[in-house]
């Protein structure tokens, strides 16, 4: 798959370093995504996830557009004093500067923690250009009582990172993982602390981390497009996620909880491919790709709450169906497998 790099220029988010994966001139037959990484991180932890071996058969017919966030590309210059770092909110509305510059026309987006929370924005500013949202630990509601208690002792001396900023990165990452008798938990922390004090810039990582904590609101109701939240049921976020959920039109959202599992990209990405590919079939991209663990005949043959032709209670599906009706996209029928795979959730 190959590989590009741009520095795109944006009106009020200054720079942005986006690499890109897969022939987008091929776009018309391929799956394209946008991708926003979280906090602590940069684009390497959503291009380590599609270069892993649950993701081949997806990559191989899709294109995804990594966005790094203003001084977040590996080994970057620490932004001049001057520069305004801009909101989550506006950092959302300019990510289609990026799309027109490579000409293309709509995108699925797919983010985690501070970049779903981008996306989102994104997904609600241009609707015309987004197909749906995959947002891995969203957050809707400002800054919270706990974030901000943490965020009062994130103590940011010269280059280095203070412990009190890690304690609050690892807590953001990693949730629960890092509480009790963890036997992972040294390894977890250890392989972290590496990552924050080797190519990423820490000055400008600490604007990031301002941007997510004094956040707007995020009210994705009056959302247009399709939406899968994820998360794990270790994070931190879990509960947040599950409460928007609840106030969201189940027509357009599916909600994926994953068991055992915090960082749910290093922790379950087996099941997170699963559910993109579900959810990219009811979109009606990626038809033909089946993976492992998904039985074509059991995914099909369920009745769901509605479907896309209107009829009521929904379609029953039978194994005689042919492979083109197998195809047609219809959004409830295809997620409401998605946690059929799973263990049951245990209240």
């Amino acid at each position: 798959m190959g590989r590009r790099r741009y520095a795109v220029k944006t009106e009020k988010s200054g720079e942005l370093i986006v690499t890109v994966q897969g022939d987008l001139s091929q776009q018309e037959k391929r799956a394209v995504f946008l991708t926003v990484h979280d906090l602590g991180c940069n684009h390497t932890s959503f291009e380590d996830f599609v270069n892993s071996a649950c993701m081949i058969e997806i990559k191989e017919r899709s294109c995804f557009i990594h966005i790094d966030v203003p001084g977040h590309a590996d080994n970057a210059p620490t932004l001049p004093e001057n520069f305004q770092f801009p909101t989550l909110q506006t950092l959302g509305e300019e990510l289609i500067t990026v799309l027109d510059f490579l000409h293309v026309k709509y995108v699925i987006g797919l983010g985690e923690g501070a970049g779903a929370n981008v996306l989102a924005r994104f997904g609600l500013a241009h609707p015309s250009r987004c197909l749906g949202l995959i947002l891995i630990n969203v957050t809707g509601s400002a800054a919270s009582v706990l974030d901000a208690f943490k965020t009062k002792f994130i103590s940011w001396k010269g280059d280095e990172i203070g412990q009190s900023a890690e304690d609050f990165l690892l807590y953001h990452k990693f949730g629960y993982q890092l509480v009790g008798d963890n036997p992972d938990k040294e390894k977890i922390v250890t392989e972290f602390q590496s990552r924050l004090h080797s190519s990423l810039n820490n000055k400008n990582l600490k604007q990031y981390v301002k941007a997510f904590t004094s956040r707007e609101n995020l009210c994705l109701k009056n959302c247009k497009v399709d939406l899968l939240l994820v998360t794990g049921v270790m994070s931190p976020y879990a509960g947040v996620v599950e409460k928007m959920f609840k106030d969201l039109n189940k027509e357009k959202v599916t909600l994926l909880k994953v068991e055992r599992a915090g960082d749910v990209l290093a922790d379950a990405p087996a099941k997170v491919a699963q559910s993109i590919l579900l959810f990219c079939k009811g979109q009606g991209l990626l038809t033909s790709v089946v993976l492992p663990g998904v039985d074509r005949n059991r995914a099909f043959s369920t009745s769901s709450g509605g479907s896309s032709d209107g009829t009521p209670g929904g379609r029953r599906l039978s194994r005689g169906m042919s492979m083109e009706d197998y195809d047609k996209p219809n959004i409830r029928r295809l997620s409401i497998t998605i946690n059929e795979q799973l263990p049951p959730i245990k209240k």
